[in-house]
């Protein structure tokens, strides 16, 4: 982990704060109105930070990108129990070479795209890759960056691991490839859909797309629920994740209700407990 994941260095957030306060100091407002209010943003401010404890987001201007190969770069976004989630940039003309998977790894295109034994993904295309299976050599003529869970990237020894078992005879089990356009949505309340990308026993990796003002309640997990944001923006709870924004809430921590304003396109991964999809 990095202090960028901390929300207090968000400078977007510095600049809503900032004018909040201007806000705020050009109001004359009588005294007893002014200690009411102040109360009430103390109390709403101190409710979020005990909801938000051991939450984590990443900022798309946010975390540390380091080079593990020449044209090829990665931004940790969390260090998970069954490999890591990042952002994998590949620049154009750009490779991986063959490997093959110690964990179950899924992957959303985010923009540009790639070739992958023989299959071309771009923006919005869905690929798994169980464990024990055998990858291709993954080319991209355009670049692309990607957002993988489940992956070695990042630690050198998996990595290495992973290169090694790239060259045993064996392909594994198939991947699976959803593009964008494939896929059943299914309403799961007023305003949003779901589309199941996998399901491994009860843990789901869907979509979820809200239209405006749509949201849903507070989800009742035993799981860690991981959350890529791909289009738009959201509220969990009091916190806004944007387009491009990562976001984790631990199993154990108190969950929120998702709401969107403008609406919003994401990726989640989590025991969905009651879920329909």
């Amino acid at each position: 982990m990095n202090d960028s994941f901390d929300d207090h260095d968000d400078p977007t957030q510095a600049e809503l704060n900032q004018l909040i306060c201007q806000a705020l100091a050009a109001d004359e407002l009588p005294l007893p109105d002014r200690d009411r209010l102040r109360a009430r943003l103390h109390w709403r401010a101190a409710a979020s930070e005990r909801v938000e404890a051991g939450w984590i987001t990443v900022r798309a201007r946010g975390g540390i990108w380091r080079s593990v190969k020449s044209g090829v770069r990665v931004k940790m976004l969390w260090e998970g129990p069954h490999g890591s989630s990042v952002l994998i940039e590949l620049a154009a003309g750009a490779s991986l070479p063959v490997h093959r998977h110690a964990s179950l790894e899924e992957g959303i295109v985010l923009s540009g795209g790639f070739e992958l034994d023989g299959r071309q993904l771009g923006p919005g295309d869905y690929h798994l890759s169980q464990a024990g299976s055998r990858h291709g050599r993954i080319t991209s003529c355009q670049g692309v960056v990607a957002y993988l869970r489940g992956t070695s990237l990042g630690h050198a020894g998996a990595m290495l691991g992973e290169l090694v078992g790239g060259l045993l005879p064996g392909a594994g089990e198939p991947p699976v490839t959803i593009s964008a356009a494939d896929g059943v949505w299914e309403t799961i309340a007023d305003g949003v859909e779901s589309k199941t990308l996998y399901r491994d026993g009860d843990m789901v990796s869907r979509f979820i797309r809200l239209q405006r003002g749509a949201g849903l309640p507070a989800p009742r997990s035993d799981s860690d629920e991981e959350c890529m944001m791909l289009e738009g923006d959201a509220y969990f709870g009091d916190r806004l994740v944007c387009a491009g924004d990562f976001h984790l809430t631990r199993v154990g921590c108190e969950q929120a209700a998702l709401t969107s304003d403008h609406g919003a396109l994401l990726f989640v991964r989590g025991r969905m407990v009651g879920a329909s999809s």
